[in-house]
């Protein structure tokens, strides 16, 4: 069993910076994958970038590629996500997804990951 627990959101303006928390409490499987997806109001949630625990490899959705950046402290068991130049279309519920195996082909998929997090809320105003 894996526990999730997001922080750092809030309400920003375009152009501002966020660093999401997301402390994690259970067994992290070696070879597991860890993300972040968002969903905004009337929209489905998508993925935002994952992260191979052994080694982290980082994967980006390309609406966030150059701005956002993924990254983990092994050693608190904690995975981050350093978002810069936030645009009002970044508004959105952001959770902390993990997943016991890693896979390339999958990682972007929501059935991918079993377990989630209760989401940390995002705003950013114009």
């Amino acid at each position: 069993q894996v526990q999730l627990v997001e922080s750092g959101g809030g309400l920003v303006q375009a152009g501002d910076s966020l660093r999401l928390s997301c402390a994690v409490s259970g067994r992290i499987f070696t070879y597991s994958a860890m993300a972040w997806f968002r969903q905004a109001p009337g929209k489905e949630r998508e993925f935002v970038a994952a992260l191979k625990w052994s080694d982290s490899s980082d994967y980006y959705a390309e609406s966030v590629k150059a701005r956002f950046t993924i990254s983990r402290a092994s050693a608190e068991n904690t995975l981050y996500l350093q978002m810069n130049n936030l645009k009002p279309e970044d508004t959105a519920l952001y959770y902390c997804a993990s997943a016991s195996r890693f896979d390339v082909r999958i990682i972007k998929a929501r059935a991918a990951y079993m377990y989630w997090g209760q989401g940390t809320q995002v705003t950013v105003s114009s």
